[in-house]
C-alpha cells in the first residue's frame, strides 16, 4: 500500500486538538506533510506558552500516524512557528489554575553544572562532544571521524552521531551499508565499523533523497537518533556537527548536555571569521569550549619533503591564543587523508603508524584531557551541603 498525503491527512483528523475543541487538521495545526522513504515528516503548532503540556498530543498523532499500513516511521516534532496559509490559527487557551501557595526553598544536592541545567543526558554515554565548524569544507567530518578513531586507540568506548541530517557523511566515511535493526521495532541499533558504533541519517534515507525539512523536523530526527539508539556503555560520543551555526546548532547546543566543543578550522582568515561564530555561539550557550584544531595546515611535497603553508599557517593557534582557548593541533592538507576517507578507510584506523595518525591520537589525548578538566571544574562549581 502506498502512503499519501491524503491518507496521513485523514487519520490525523482522528486526532483531538487542544481541550477537544475539534481535531488537529481543522483547526490548521498539521503543517506541510512530507513523505520520503514510507517515512512520514510533519509538525504540529502549538502555543509556545503550552508547548511541554502538548507533548501527549504530539504523541497521539505520531502513534495514528505510524499505524497505518506501509508507514515505516514517523517523525513528528511541536513548533511555535507561525506557518501561513492558514497554519496559524489561534489554539483556544484553557482558564489559568489558582497559583499554588509558595513552598519553602529546598537545597538540591548533587545539582547540575551550570552548562547541563534543564539538559536530559543519555543512559550509558559518559560524555557528549560536539565537533563544529563555522562553514563548511573545512574537513569537520574527516576529523570527527579521526578523532572518534583517536579516542578508541586509546582505550574509550567510542560512537558517533551524524548530525549533518542534509549531508550525512558517516556511511562512506566508515565504509558502512544497510539499515540498522531495531530492538522490539521501537529502539535502533547503532551500525558499527573500525570498533565505533555509529548513527546517521544516511543509514535511514537514500542518498539520492533530498532533505526538504524544516527546523523542527531535523530536531526531531536528530533527537531520536541521539535518544532512540541503543548505544550500551561509553565513554564518549563524537557529534560531527552540521556546519555553520543554523537553528539545528543552536537547539542541539542548548538541549543537549554535552561535554564540550571541538572546533575545526583552515588557517586562513576567512574561515577563521566563521569559526568564530561557532566558538561565539557555544559560549553564549554556555558549553566548554575543548579547543580549536587547524585543518588543512601545510603541505608536505613528497618528492622534496619541503613545506608549503598554501592556506597561510597559525592562523587558528593565534586565534586559540587570543580568546584563551586550547589550541589541540596541526593537521597538514595530505593526499592519504583524504584518499583514506574517500575510501571509506580512515587513517587513524587503516594506517595506525603513519605520522598522520599519531596527529589525530595527540588531538584525541587533549581532547580528552580537555573534557576531565571542565568536569573537574564542574564537580568544583556545585556547592556541598554540610550538616553539623
Amino acid at each position: 500500500m502506498s502512503v499519501t498525503k491524503e491518507i496521513v491527512t485523514e487519520r490525523l483528523k482522528t486526532v483531538n486538538g487542544p481541550d477537544f475543541t475539534g481535531n488537529i487538521v481543522d483547526l490548521g495545526m498539521v503543517s506541510e506533510i512530507f513523505i520520503a522513504d514510507s517515512k512520514v515528516f510533519f509538525s504540529i503548532t502549538v502555543p509556545a506558552a503550552r508547548a511541554q503540556e502538548m507533548e501527549p498530543l504530539r504523541a497521539a498523532a505520531e502513534r495514528v500516524v505510524k499505524a497505518i499500513p506501509g508507514v515505516a516511521g514517523a517523525v513528528v516534532a511541536l513548533t511555535a512557528e507561525k506557518k501561513g496559509g492558514g497554519m496559524e490559527a489561534p489554539v483556544p487557551a484553557r482558564p489559568a489554575p489558582r497559583p499554588a501557595p509558595p513552598a519553602a526553598p529546598r537545597p538540591a544536592p548533587h545539582a547540575p553544572a551550570s552548562h547541563s541545567q534543564g539538559k536530559r543526558g543519555v543512559p550509558g554515554i559518559e560524555a557528549i562532544i560536539a565537533v563544529a565548524s563555522g562553514k563548511g569544507g573545512v574537513g569537520k567530518s574527516t576529523t570527527a571521524v579521526n578523532l572518534a578513531l583517536g579516542l578508541a586507540a586509546n582505550g574509550l568506548r567510542v560512537g558517533v552521531l551524524d548530525a549533518d541530517i542534509y549531508g550525512p557523511s558517516m556511511p562512506k566515511l566508515l565504509d558502512i551499508h544497510g539499515r540498522p535493526q531495531t530492538v522490539d521495532g521501537k529502539i535502533l541499533k547503532p551500525m558499527e565499523n573500525y570498533g565505533l558504533k555509529v548513527m546517521s541519517m544516511g543509514f535511514l534515507v537514500d542518498e539520492e533523497t533530498p532533505m526538504i525539512w524544516r527546523g523542527p523536523m531535523v530536531m526531531s530526527a536528530l533527537t531520536q537518533m541521539l535518544r532512540e539508539v541503543e548505544w550500551g556503555r561509553l565513554d564518549v560520543l563524537v557529534v560531527d556537527m552540521p556546519p555553520g551555526t543554523g537553528d539545528a546548532q543552536l537547539t542541539m547546543a542548548q538541549q543537549v548536555p554535552l561535554a564540550g566543543a571541538v572546533i575545526v578550522s583552515t588557517p586562513q582568515d576567512l574561515a577563521l571569521i566563521d569559526a568564530r561564530k561557532g566558538l561565539n555561539m557555544f559560549k553564549k550557550v554556555d558549553v566548554p569550549l575543548l579547543g580549536i584544531v587547524e585543518n588543512m595546515s601545510y603541505f608536505i611535497a613528497p618528492d622534496t619533503g619541503k613545506r608549503y603553508d598554501i592556506f597561510g599557517h597559525g592562523g587558528a593557534r593565534r586565534e586559540a591564543e587570543r580568546l584563551g582557548v586550547t589550541f589541540l593541533g596541526e593537521v597538514p592538507l595530505e593526499m592519504g587523508i583524504r584518499e583514506s576517507s574517500d575510501e571509506g578507510a580512515p587513517v587513524v584506523a587503516s594506517k595506525p603508524d603513519s605520522a598522520e595518525a599519531k596527529i589525530y591520537r595527540d588531538i584525541a589525548a587533549k581532547v580528552w584531557d580537555r573534557v576531565n578538566e571542565e568536569r573537574g571544574a564542574a564537580e568544583a562549581a556545585v556547592p556541598s551541603i554540610v550538616f553539623e
